[in-house]
Formats: C-alpha cells, sequence, structure tokens
C-alpha cells in the first residue's frame, strides 16, 4: 500500500505531539474562548447535519428523473 500525500505532510503525529498542540492553543486562546470556539464548532456541525439530512428528496420522488 503506497502512503498518502497526507502522510508525508503531517509525518507521524502521535499523543505527545497532540498534547503539545492542544497546550500552545489554550495558552493563546486562554480556556474559556476554547470552550466557546468548541461549542460553536460543534453547533455548526449540528446544524450542517441537519441541513444535509432535510434536503436528501425521498426514494422514489419525482424530483429523482434528470431533467430531459
Amino acid at each position: 500500500m503506497q502512503p498518502s500525500v497526507g502522510m508525508f505532510l503531517l509525518g507521524s503525529i502521535g499523543v505527545p505531539e497532540v498534547l503539545i498542540i492542544i497546550l500552545i492553543a489554550i495558552i493563546v486562546f486562554g480556556g474559556k474562548r476554547l470552550g466557546e470556539i468548541g461549542k460553536g464548532l460543534g453547533e455548526g456541525i449540528r446544524n450542517f447535519k441537519s441541513a444535509v439530512k432535510s434536503e436528501k428528496p425521498a426514494e422514489g420522488d419525482k424530483n429523482d428523473k434528470p431533467a430531459a
């Protein structure tokens, strides 16, 4: 199996590297601000999923036919 391009860009990221990234984020943004960012990100993902789910046409719907 050939390694992907992304693997060369990121290398091998392990637990210590992830902890360092989290520590830097806490120092830069602060704990309260990170909570707000996480909450906003979670709400955005939830809204996106619900929008995609509501946009999907039902099986056998008239709109499934391609335009002539």
